[in-house]
């Protein structure tokens, strides 16, 4: 079992009324229903959900992780919308690889493709 907030949820009886609080969308109207707040696409759910996520990775957060905390089905799915925001995608193994080859591996990195590691 998942621990994880309902998202319309936490929409309706959360983020929208302090979006509303500070004026960002207009108050539910007097005998509204709770789901009958006005939209706010820029300023939506997914805006935070965005915004952590990417901040997570920026930190060096595992994909798959984050995958989960997400509710995603696959890791796949999260490195597709997120990939940019690993920060040592592509160099990560460098390191382990110039020690390897004792510290030269990247002399000749002027013959590399533009889609090679640039370690």
């Amino acid at each position: 079992m998942s621990n994880a907030a309902s998202a319309n949820t936490w929409n309706t009886y959360t983020w929208k009324p302090a979006l509303a609080a500070v004026g960002s969308i207009p108050p539910l109207p007097e005998g509204a229903k709770p789901g009958q707040w006005a939209a706010a696409p820029k300023d939506g759910f997914h805006v935070l959900r965005h915004t952590y996520a990417s901040i997570r990775l920026e930190a060096g957060e595992s994909v798959v992780t984050l995958a989960r905390w997400l509710g995603r089905s696959s890791p796949a799915v999260t490195l597709g919308y997120y990939a940019h925001f690993v920060p040592e995608a592509g160099s990560k193994g460098c390191a382990p690889i110039d020690g390897l080859l004792g510290n030269q591996g990247g002399r000749d990195a002027s013959r590399n493709s533009p889609d090679s590691p640039q370690c």
